[in-house]
């Protein structure tokens, strides 16, 4: 049996935060078929620093500019996917950045994206389809204080 070619993928998103009426707000995008729900993220470009792919991908994805707070953590993972039609096993890195909202609409979030939309902290934490994005917003609610 042929073995499966293994390939390491480094990305960068991040948790893209604002206080409105009292409450902290965070960007998520819905994305896939059938859709859902995860915070803003992709590649990190040969060359980029990951802090800058991270502000790159919530731009491109979600359509805000935002300011780099802080580390909250690094997430890896695996998965298998078909490319040219041969199977390849993904090791995927995400650095995952706090990020303060500083400008943007949410409806300027590019084609690969479904809809973004700012919803409250709790709220993302039920939303999001995958636990360790999960635990990344608990990480950045404790880094809030909300």
């Amino acid at each position: 049996m042929p073995r499966i070619k293994t390939v390491t993928q480094v990305s960068a998103g991040g948790v893209v935060f604002r206080r409105r009426e009292g409450q902290v707000e965070v960007v998520l995008i819905s994305v896939g078929d059938p859709p859902r729900w995860q915070l803003p993220k992709g590649l990190v470009d040969a060359g980029e620093a990951p802090e800058a792919a991270a502000l790159r991908e919530v731009r491109e994805e979600a359509g805000v500019e935002a300011e780099l707070v802080a580390p909250i953590d690094r997430i890896e993972y695996w998965y298998i996917a078909a490319e040219h039609g041969q199977r390849i096993r993904y090791h995927k890195f995400v650095h995952f950045y706090l990020l303060a909202y500083r400008s943007g609409k949410v409806s300027d979030h590019d084609y690969e994206v479904h809809e973004a939309r700012w919803v409250r902290l709790d709220q993302a934490l039920q939303m999001l389809a995958f636990a360790s994005e999960r635990k990344v917003v608990e990480q950045a609610r404790e880094m809030i204080g909300g």
